[in-house]
């Protein structure tokens, strides 16, 4: 199964392609990813509405890189997911509205992704992490230290 991943919840655009193999491994194809540091340095600090303008102005451009570096065509992705927060919203919305239309023109489904929950699970995907495990989870106001015993299960 290949997926085609977004993740606008910040200052940060990117795009991924992953996909599961035979072996029930995940293997990231691709990952492409846009910085917004210079766009916010001025201000001391990230600019929720800065940050979502600078997605939308990247976005088609980095899914584009990212399905070319991973070598296939958007029909052969199975389905495409995007971050659905928590996050700045214009960020999210600006996520959500380019996957849900990519989905909807390619007739694949879409997965509306957890941001916090992808940052915790994100060791099993590329390491062969076990449950359970013990997580620092950094992620701006939502840092947090966590026991992940499995998939939606924390404490």
């Amino acid at each position: 199964m290949r997926i085609l991943g977004i993740e606008t919840t910040c200052d940060e655009t990117a795009a991924a392609v992953v996909e599961r193999d035979a072996s029930g491994r995940g293997r990231i194809l691709s990952n492409e990813v846009l910085s917004q540091i210079e766009d916010h340095a001025a201000y001391g600090g990230v600019v929720p509405e800065i940050a979502a303008r600078a997605h939308v102005e990247v976005m088609d451009l980095l899914v584009k890189r990212a399905l070319a570096s991973a070598g296939v065509a958007l029909t052969e992705i199975d389905a495409i997911a995007a971050a659905a927060g928590p996050g700045l919203i214009g960020g999210v919305m600006v996520g959500l509205t380019t996957a849900k239309a990519l989905a909807l023109v390619a007739k694949k489904p879409f997965l509306a992704v957890n941001h916090l929950e992808a940052h915790a699970l994100s060791p099993r995907l590329t390491d062969g992490v076990a449950f359970p495990y013990l997580l620092l989870l950094a992620s701006g106001g939502h840092t947090q230290l966590l026991v992940v015993k499995g998939v939606d299960d924390y404490l």
